[in-house]
């Protein structure tokens, strides 16, 4: 399709098989002015027109919403060339031209702004158009139609004042469809209509048309920024400052009897895939009747018994298309008393299966190569087809709207308690656990629950990590959500345990009832797909497990070894807890005693020539070490009870991940997160460790910390409490020489996590190195590891060059990074952060998307110091940001070794992984 070129202007002419634009023009004439030019330069039966560009769109606004007269005067002049294609004139009393005006960006955003349709008629161009039509009846239905769409939106009177006064004159007649209108009927709408007009503004309809056309192009360049279009370009990504076009085309009428109509067709089913042409048709209708759902259209093969002729050009015209512009092509067409027109085409709208059904065959057709597959799917497409969704046919009754903090759906009964929830699910009922927000406490309920819905929490919150690593769908953040003794309020519905809900995590939106559930298949077309990906690719993708089930998940999805084992996870399961806490119980007196005894051995040391002095030191020692025998064994017999769990979790994950690398977490939140916190939970564990209720009080409220986000947890427990990084670190390596003996490939590396100092680093390695060495040479095996450090901390980024000269990888921890770099907690920012969203002050949600500018400048400074103090230093990411597409494209081109992401995220990040090696450069 070869385009009549033109220099940059505002108005841009389709006219007569010559075109101002092209295909490629999508910024300057929308998506919809692009696909009408390069159709009419093509030679297809494209309706005359012209586009006003998106540069107009901003010089409107900067003008106050008022349209540049220069603009105006280049619209007249195309309209005359049209009137002149056409052989109409606008507003002429005999032979009247009509046109629509319709919006056009760059991306397409389906019903989101407005078109208006027959514009140009008033009484006499009525007139005029039952002479040039010779059928009254469709002169005043274009009429009444006209009003009604320009009434609602241009001049901004409500749609169901005109719904009532048609409804009340169909029961009036005694009928039920629009079509059985007589034109009588009609011109008394037309009456009506005008006076709700006039009635609702104050002033009487427009009936200049050229005053019409104005008003028309300024009330499209106006639904720009209202609200259902800002809203889908904020859930779509779409930027605010593109604008859109204005596309002034002649009107074909495909309400001119039963040889016109109107329909929409895809050229491939957009919700399979499948290689048919897909589509319906409405015969005697225009465009607005098929969105409107006012008649039940027909299968687009319909066409080919009442005109076979048309159906055969449609036919060819919609395959030209499709190979024209190699994708599967949305249409919009009319037919005009048997003759064919186009009046759109854009790239197909579709679900995931069908994203990567479509890719496959294009390149099985030999129409578009693997590389150019890979681009063509997006990575959140991928989301569809490994999890549940509604069921897109279902009867819905939407409660509220939460944060989509997990994709997929789930039913189940609303239960407010994670007990519960385990006891429901083990007698075999769906349960969904409802919470103000979770805790680690509730993982046995978390686990029980199809899914998880939260009042409180943000994208990062608890909830939202745990479900995702799990592949549970989860909803956090829902503020509208009440929870009190009755149970649960929402969307004005009061619901009690037992009560069904369904959740949509995907979406974020919560539906009242047991909806019913659509599973996607994944065909052979995924796996080819997922190849070509893989060859795509320069990064490695790792996953972020906990346990050995989500280890197999993982690697079933293709993970490349695991970036993030958080250990304290595994501390909550079962019996587990029972010796953390038994452990916490006594580790302040623990501490206390082994800090006494340090400093009565100083001062030994010191005062080694004073005999009576040593004598009463020695006596200190005495008791000292009399005090700290119970304390000590409890302390280090919990330790010792924690250590076989701890290392059958390794051999079970190192098993998973034969020859693929794991990182795993040393012991990182505070020790307080494992302590219970109601009266009722105190009594049973002081009950279960032998200890008055008084002193577990005591003790809970000494680890009370004021932020413990930034108190005592990470290294600063580890050097605190050495015991503890010794007993993980013996866990791993005697797990690591198990499985090694019986021929499995293990590469763990051990992560210090947050880090500020290099001297905090340190002094945990050497414990690490120590505990390693003694595993290793009392069993005979080596085992090849690494140790290095969680880049979670400002000062760690900046203080890079010195860090890595002890670490030996860097995985930068983007959620507590984002914390950190913000000062804005991930918990409780869910409060404002869709408030600064909105008003634009951030253009994503941190937690969600990285931050480039702030927290990207750190990734970037430290990768850069830290390789140039050691070369050789691995990077990665495992914070959330490790599966979001455009934040693992900001890796790539970082140079990051890989990015590690939850189970369930690992295809969308190694599609999003390959989509950044072919479109850009590495550092």
């Amino acid at each position: 399709m070869t385009p009549h070129v033109a220099s940059q202007k505002n108005v841009y002419r389709f006219i007569a098989g010559k075109a101002d634009g092209h295909g490629a023009m999508k910024d300057l004439l929308g998506g919809k002015g692009a696909g009408l030019a390069e159709m009419t330069a093509a030679g297809l039966p494209v309706p005359p027109g012209f586009t006003i560009t998106t540069a107009v769109c901003h010089r409107y606004y900067a003008a106050g919403n008022q349209l540049p007269a220069d603009v105006w005067e280049e619209s007249c002049a195309a309209l005359r060339e049209v009137e002149a294609a056409v052989g109409k004139t606008f507003g002429d009393a005999t032979n009247p031209l009509l046109v629509s005006v319709r919006s056009g960006a760059k991306f397409s955003m389906p019903g989101m702004m407005d078109t208006v349709l027959n514009l140009g008629l008033n009484h006499t161009t009525a007139q005029g158009l039952i002479q040039q039509t010779n059928n009254e009846r469709f002169a005043r239905d274009a009429h009444r139609r006209f009003i009604q769409m320009f009434g609602r939106i241009v001049l901004g009177v409500p749609g169901e004042r005109f719904d009532h006064a048609l409804e009340t004159l169909k029961a009036e007649r005694g009928i039920r469809q629009d079509i059985e209108l007589t034109a009588a009927d009609l011109q008394q709408l037309v009456a009506q209509f005008e006076a709700i007009v006039e009635r609702e503004t104050g002033n009487p309809f427009p009936y200049d048309p050229y005053e019409q056309l104005r008003l028309a192009i300024c009330a499209v360049f106006n639904s720009w920024y209202g609200k259902r279009a800002v809203d889908y370009r904020r859930l779509n990504k779409i930027p605010d400052d593109l604008g859109t076009a204005v596309n002034v085309v002649a009107m074909v009428f495909g309400n001119m009897g039963d040889d016109s109509g109107t329909g929409v067709a895809f050229t491939r089913n957009p919700s399979t895939g499948e290689p048919v042409l897909f589509g319906e048709y409405l015969p005697n209708a225009q465009g607005e009747d098929v969105v409107a759902g006012i008649r039940t259209p027909q299968k687009l093969e319909a066409l080919r018994e009442t005109m076979p002729d048309v159906y055969a050009q449609f036919c060819e015209v919609a395959a030209r298309l499709e190979r024209h512009y190699r994708d599967a092509q949305d249409l919009e067409f009319t037919i005009e008393r048997g003759k064919l027109w186009m009046l759109q085409t854009r790239n197909a709208k579709r679900t995931g299966a069908a994203a990567v059904k479509i890719a496959v065959d294009l390149v099985q057709e030999g129409i578009i190569s693997p590389e150019e597959a890979v681009l063509r799917v997006e990575p959140n497409h991928l989301d569809q087809l490994l999890h549940p969704m509604v069921d897109p046919k279902a009867d819905i009754t939407l409660l509220g709207k939460g944060l989509p903090a997990s994709p997929g759906a789930a039913a189940g009964a609303v239960v407010f308690d994670p007990d519960v929830a385990e006891k429901r699910a083990q007698s075999g009922e769906r349960v969904i656990l409802v919470r103000a927000e979770t805790s680690p406490e509730d993982f046995h309920g978390m686990v029980a629950a199809q899914g998880i819905l939260t009042a409180r929490g943000g994208l990062t919150s608890h909830a939202a990590v745990v479900a995702r690593g799990m592949g549970k769908p989860c909803i956090a953040g829902c503020g509208e959500l009440i929870l009190d003794a009755t149970g649960m309020r929402l969307g004005g519905q009061t619901l009690a345990e037992g009560d069904f809900i369904t959740l949509d995590g995907t979406t974020g939106r919560i539906l009242l009832g047991d909806v019913p559930l659509v599973s996607p298949e994944i065909g052979a077309e995924f796996e080819t797909f997922m190849r070509w990906v893989d060859d795509a690719r320069k990064m490695r993708v790792r996953t972020n497990a906990d346990t050995p089930h989500d280890a197999r998940v993982a690697r079933s999805f293709g993970a490349e070894g695991i970036g993030l084992c958080r250990t304290e996870h595994m501390f909550f399961e079962g019996e587990r807890i029972d010796s953390v806490r038994q452990m916490i119980m006594v580790s302040g007196t623990y501490q206390r005693l082994i800090a006494a005894l340090d400093k009565v051995a100083g001062d030994l040391e010191r005062l080694r020539g004073d005999a009576q002095k040593v004598s009463a030191l020695e006596a200190e020692r005495a008791a000292l070490e009399a005090e700290l025998e119970t304390p000590a064994r409890l302390f280090r017999g919990a330790l010792e009870a924690l250590l076989p769990m701890q290392r059958a979790d390794f051999v079970g994950i190192f098993e998973a991940m034969d020859g693929f690398p794991v990182t795993i977490r040393l012991l990182d939140p505070p020790l307080h997160e494992f302590l219970p916190h109601t009266d009722e939970e105190i009594a049973a564990l002081a009950a279960k460790l032998n200890l008055s209720v008084q002193d577990v009080q005591s003790r809970v409220a000494a680890l009370r910390e004021h932020n413990p986000m930034l108190g005592h947890r990470g290294c600063r427990l580890g050097i605190a409490y050495p015991e503890i990084t010794e007993m993980q670190v013996r866990a791993i390596f005697e797990a690591a020489v198990e499985v090694a003996r019986r021929g499995i490939t293990v590469l763990p590396e051990v992560m210090i996590p947050l880090v500020g100092d290099v001297n905090e680093l340190r002094a945990q390695e050497a414990i690490v190195r120590r505990v390693a060495d003694e595993v290793q040479q009392a069993a005979g095996v080596m085992i090849p590891y690494l140790v290095g450090t969680m880049i979670e901390l400002p000062r760690a980024a900046l203080t890079a060059d010195k860090i890595a000269t002890v670490a030996e990888f860097f995985s930068f921890g983007t959620n507590d990074l984002t914390q950190t770099t913000f000062g804005f907690s991930r918990d409780d920012a869910g409060t404002f952060l869709p408030m600064y969203v909105e008003r634009k002050i951030l253009a994503d949600d941190p937690f969600q998307v990285l931050d480039r500018e702030g927290v990207g400048e750190l990734l970037r400074i430290g990768t850069q110091k830290g390789r140039a103090a050691r070369p050789t230093l691995k990077v990665g990411i495992c914070g959330e940001h490790g599966g979001e597409p455009s934040s693992v494209a900001f890796c790539h081109e970082l140079g990051f070794d890989y990015v590690s992401c939850s189970p369930y995220r690992v295809p969308i990040a190694r599609l999003a992984a390959a989509q950044a090696a072919l479109r850009q450069p590495r550092a």
